[in-house]
């Protein structure tokens, strides 16, 4: 969906950040701008700004800023075309969309206004299931007795709703109103006809503890309620409405953004009360899902607030059968700068229990134990098969397949492919080979696309190192009494920063990396997802021609989301740098094999990384003569380095 520009301003224009930022942070005013405590890092005192003459905020903590549309993607974890939707209904504006007809948009803002009176009835539900419980000893003591304080359950919103049938009716002035059934507080049995003649109509949730759920904007969007005795369900949920759908929503992220970003990780755990008793204990970053498998969607959103997801569950075979639904909902998101670990704690103990008998101490130090994606893969793969005999491999080396087929490119997804060789004792191409027919590939023999492609690029990048003088001599050299290092060349040019100092194309007209990058970029801009902001700043801060060009694609996806190449080709024209991007696209279009390009992409910025940390080393090389501490800046560098060499399997580049 592409947004005029206009449009932005118009609605920047319309909007104060003040009040947007001010629906997430609490602001004092002080002086001519507002202040408040960062929700992007820890903080005792304020440090976070927001200017309403300037329409933008900034943190003279941690260095976040942005305008309106910037702070829902970053606070709320909104895509951008979501941010200006949400902040275009706070003022009344259509989101201008040509592909759009107009019954179409008409049927979208009734969708949305339904929406909205949807969320008024149960916010109202939900304020005075928190009123009832201040009236209910019972309750109070109920969650007393789970270690809740009062704090934590206004934190929540944690309410009650009282024994009967029809208390609601008692909240709201008509009892009969389809928003009661629509939101889910109500049910109606449309068969049984009460004395009035009105189809029989009760509550849903009756003499339970409740627990507002509430999507990234802060809204109440459906309940959880739990019994106080024995009872069955236990577990109560809303069912499925206009504004709730339990596979893609998770309770307690709202309340947890700002401490997912403090820890570094989301913990996802399997119950509401697993959330508030963890919030109690300091660990306010969890999470649950409400009463339903991890899905794929749950994830993705997850992803939108960190980079680093730590699954929790109970160690029975339960829990690990939950385990492997979450590792199939995960793998899509596995990306190389992402995280994905499970946590499996004793059979009698959940994170609450654990983390009271062991203390906070032990319950970090089990997260930082977790079993990561990788481990967790193969043995999900190994299940049932013995190992010792060549059936119990083939079979390990089938049920791996799917899992492995479903990681995005990268190093991550190469590295398995070796482990899951290893384990099944086969060369990793003889196990391409037997899996690319169920895939399709390979057909007429020799090596499947995928391999080619790699052995293609492999071949591509020495033929450019040694075109750019990269060849190493073999040996090292003293450079101010240590050892350093890497090409004649480049220590040649230690003053100068090495992107500067090497030609784009080679003498044997190689396309550059950056080159590659710039073509695969703006023939697919959703690749861009994938990407790290590490790698987002590496391309940005590039020399001309690539470097502006790398901007502009930003601010584009910034600006207007996701856009064709025709879209982004109309607005290239008249840029400086015009010609370069339409002809690095127009040879991204005769390459054969486009479903190699995420491959191909992560494999063109590990290598950019490499070169980047080679540049950082020579810069420390030049500076250690004068400040001696650049040793160890040095040493730093050259170990990034060789660990990203070492994912791609070949000597220093």
């Amino acid at each position: 969906m592409a947004i005029p520009q206009s449009f932005i301003q118009e609605l920047l224009n319309r909007v104060d950040v003040v009040d947007v930022v001010g629906r997430y942070v609490q602001l004092k005013k002080g002086g001519a701008n507002f202040m408040g405590l960062c929700p992007f890092h820890g903080e005792k005192s304020p440090s976070f700004s927001v200017s309403p003459s300037k329409q933008f905020y900034h943190c003279f903590g941690c260095g976040a800023n942005g305008n309106a549309i910037g702070f829902l993607m970053e606070h709320a974890g909104m895509g951008f075309v979501e941010a200006v939707k949400d902040l275009a209904a706070q003022v009344g504006l259509q989101v201008p969309d040509d592909d759009v007809s107009p019954q179409d948009r008409e049927r979208a803002a009734q969708q949305r206004q339904q929406q909205a009176t949807l969320t008024d009835v149960l916010e109202k539900a939900a304020r005075d299931f928190q009123k009832q419980l201040k009236a209910s000893p019972r309750a109070i003591d109920y969650l007393k007795g789970r270690g809740l304080s009062g704090q934590i359950a206004k934190v929540f919103g944690l309410g009650y709703a009282p024994e009967g049938w029809r208390h609601l009716a008692g909240v709201f002035p008509d009892y009969q109103s389809p928003l009661l059934t629509e939101s889910g507080l109500v049910i109606e049995h449309a068969d049984e006809k009460g004395q009035d003649g009105q189809a029989k109509r009760y509550d849903r949730f009756r003499d339970r503890v409740m627990f507002p759920i509430r999507n990234v904007k802060g809204e109440c969007i459906g309940f959880g309620g739990r019994v106080l005795d024995k009872g069955e369900p236990k577990y109560l949920n809303s069912p499925e409405t206009p504004v709730f759908s339990k596979g893609r929503e998770l309770y307690g992220l709202f309340e947890a953004r700002t401490a997912i970003r403090q820890h570094g990780y989301a913990l996802v755990t399997e119950g509401y009360m697993d959330v508030v008793a963890l919030a109690q204990l300091g660990f306010g970053n969890a999470v649950a899902t409400l009463g339903t498998a991890c899905t794929a969607d749950h994830v993705q959103k997850l992803f939108r607030f960190t980079d680093a997801v730590v699954f929790s569950f109970d160690g029975d075979a339960a829990g690990r059968r939950a385990a492997r639904k979450a590792l199939d909902a995960a793998l899509p998101w596995a990306s190389d700068t992402r995280s994905v670990k499970f946590l499996f704690l004793p059979t009698e103990h959940d994170p609450d229990s654990f983390i009271r008998e062991h203390g906070t101490d032990a319950f970090a130090a089990r997260v930082k134990e977790s079993v990561p994606l990788s481990r967790f893969l193969l043995e999900a793969a190994s299940a049932d098969c013995e190992l010792d005999t060549a059936e119990g491999r083939a079979r390990m080396a089938s049920q791996a397949r799917p899992l492995w087929s479903a990681l995005p490119e990268g190093a991550l997804k190469s590295q398995l492919l070796a482990d899951i060789a290893q384990t099944a004792a086969l060369d990793a191409q003889d196990l391409m080979r037997l899996w690319a027919p169920a895939g399709g590939r390979g057909q007429g023999g020799g090596a499947p696309r995928s391999a080619r492609a790699r052995q293609e690029s492999r071949e591509h990048d020495q033929a450019y190192d040694r075109d750019q003088g990269y060849e190493h001599a073999g040996g090292y050299e003293q450079v101010s009494g240590y050892e350093a290092r890497g090409p004649r060349r480049q220590r040649k040019a230690a003053t100068q920063h090495a992107w500067q100092g090497r030609a784009r194309t080679g003498r044997r007209g190689l396309m550059s990396r950056e080159d590659r990058a710039l073509g695969l970029l703006l023939s697919n801009t959703t690749s861009w997802d994938q990407l790290s902001a590490d790698d987002h700043h590496l391309l940005a801060e590039l020399p001309a021609p690539h470097g502006p060009l790398f901007a502009w694609l930003e601010t584009q996806l910034h600006e207007h989301g996701h856009q064709p190449w025709a879209a982004l080709r109309e607005a290239l024209r008249g840029h400086e740098h015009e010609a370069l991007a339409c002809q690095q696209v127009e040879h991204c279009a005769m390459t054969p094999g486009a479903e190699e390009d995420a491959e191909e992409l992560a494999g063109v910025m590990l290598r950019l990384r490499i070169e980047h940390l080679k540049a950082l080393e020579v810069q420390a090389i030049a500076r250690a003569a004068s400040d001696p501490t650049e040793l160890r800046r040095y040493a730093d560098i050259q170990a990034q380095r060789k660990a990203l060499e070492h994912q791609i399997g070949a000597a220093p580049v």
